[in-house]
């Protein structure tokens, strides 16, 4: 399964980039996508992929409401944060953390760190006193 689903990334990604769906962009994906090299296999569970496919649809209309948020009630505070990769996390399933962080306007993935870690940058509004 692991497999199709690195596959299945790396075509929407492909997809994304070329904004086109036609035979021979098609092709051009399939090809690119089965050249990139890949890591060695490791078990990936097909509940972890549905679960981060779910917030990803969730994170939606959060990313609206925070866009909104912002321009009606702007933020002046910055906190830069580590924030602890979930366990057991396969390459995939840390772009499509990396992704969800970022596609929010309030938060942007500045560094994924080898041990473990993200680095996120948070816009927020200061508390009063």
């Amino acid at each position: 399964m692991i497999g199709h689903l690195n596959l299945i990334l790396r075509l929407v990604i492909w997809f994304l980039l070329t904004g086109s769906l036609s035979v021979p962009n098609i092709i051009i994906g399939i090809v690119v996508a089965l050249l990139l090299p890949g890591r060695p296999k490791t078990p990936e569970a097909l509940k972890d992929w549905l679960r981060v496919l779910g917030e990803v649809i969730v994170a939606i209309p959060q990313a609206y409401m925070e866009a909104f948020e912002i321009i009606f009630r702007p933020h002046n505070h910055e906190d830069v944060t580590m924030e602890r990769v979930k366990a057991r996390r396969t390459p995939g399933l840390i772009f499509l953390d990396i992704f969800l962080i970022t596609f929010t306007p309030k938060t942007i993935v500045l560094k994924y760190h080898e041990n473990g870690w993200y680095e996120v940058h948070w816009v927020r509004r200061r508390k009063k006193a």
